[in-house]
């Protein structure tokens, strides 16, 4: 008798931590910086790669790890792609995306301060100034 009140409390204690490790996962919101979505695209093509392409700024433009990590923490899917671009809170940013590229209008080029891409194959890519 004594034993399953034992396994019961060991199983209790466990699904405990799992549910609190899962509520507990880094979010891009969570990153010091001051980041803030003001683009998203999505394709509507449910049935080949999902490809997402985001517009970010930053309050802080001299965190570049933190760009790096907050592109990582974005949604991916596997054999689709994710792009994050990311500018200046200060400056102009685009508000609209496209698929093919240039993915924004060129006039935001020059603002532009690093790019991060996870391509088809979960290759990552964290450039600075990629459009200067």
């Amino acid at each position: 008798m004594r034993i399953k009140y034992l396994l019961g409390l060991g199983s209790g204690a466990l699904l405990v931590w799992f549910i609190v490790d899962a509520l507990s996962q880094p979010s891009p919101q969570d990153l010091p910086g001051e980041f803030q979505e003001v683009a998203v695209f999505r394709n509507e093509n449910n049935t080949g790669p999902v490809v997402r392409i985001y517009a970010v700024t930053v309050g802080d433009t001299s965190r570049w790890k933190e760009m790096q990590q907050y592109g990582a923490l974005m949604p991916y899917t596997k054999y689709g792609s994710t792009k994050v671009f990311f500018f200046a809170k200060s400056g102009p940013s685009p508000t609209l995306l496209q698929m093919p590229p240039p993915h924004f209008a060129p006039e935001f080029n020059h603002y532009c301060l690093a790019s991060y891409e996870k391509d088809v194959m979960s290759k990552v890519t964290f450039v600075k100034y990629p459009l200067r």
